[in-house]
């Protein structure tokens, strides 16, 4: 029998795809709805990191959110953009400085955006508004599966 695989998907966009507007800097700037399964047997909580790599200044991070309840499979459109603890997660802080989402906004061109989200043998029980980087060595060591979706989007 085989293990079932941990997966991500939206329903606003295929994996690949292009984000739509109402997701970024040029429309509504609400979080995309997500949904996932799959995660490994004994997962205590997940986390969630949205970045991207082709940012001029190196990788942008456009939403950190960590301890969501490992009941959880899916977080709704704009759940990024309402006091994280609503959703029953800590929020981190983004490239920008601050909590929530906010939504791809690239200067030019087209630029991918990567939501992973990581299932963890543990609840990390950070304080609030930690960072990325800060949230990854946290996370070190506890890590049971990995989880991802890509998305792109353009600006001329």
């Amino acid at each position: 029998m085989m293990a079932e695989v941990f997966f991500l998907v939206s329903a606003a966009f295929a994996a690949g795809g292009s984000i739509p507007v109402a997701y970024t800097c040029d429309g509504e700037d609400i979080s995309p709805p997500l949904e996932w399964g799959g995660a490994p047997a004994g997962t205590a909580s997940y986390a969630l990191i949205c970045e991207d790599p082709d940012a001029p200044v190196g990788n942008w991070v456009h939403w950190v959110v960590y301890d969501i309840p490992a009941d959880r499979t899916a977080l709704p459109e704009g759940a990024g953009n309402v006091e994280p603890a609503e959703h029953g997660m800590t929020g981190g802080t983004n490239s920008w400085g601050r909590t929530g989402y906010c939504g791809p906004c690239p200067p030019s061109g087209t630029h991918r955006y990567f939501f992973r989200l990581y299932a963890l043998d543990t609840v990390l029980e950070l304080d609030a508004e930690a960072d990325a980087e800060t949230l990854r060595e946290a996370m070190e060591g506890h890590v049971m599966g990995k989880a991802e979706l890509m998305g792109r989007y353009s600006r001329q």
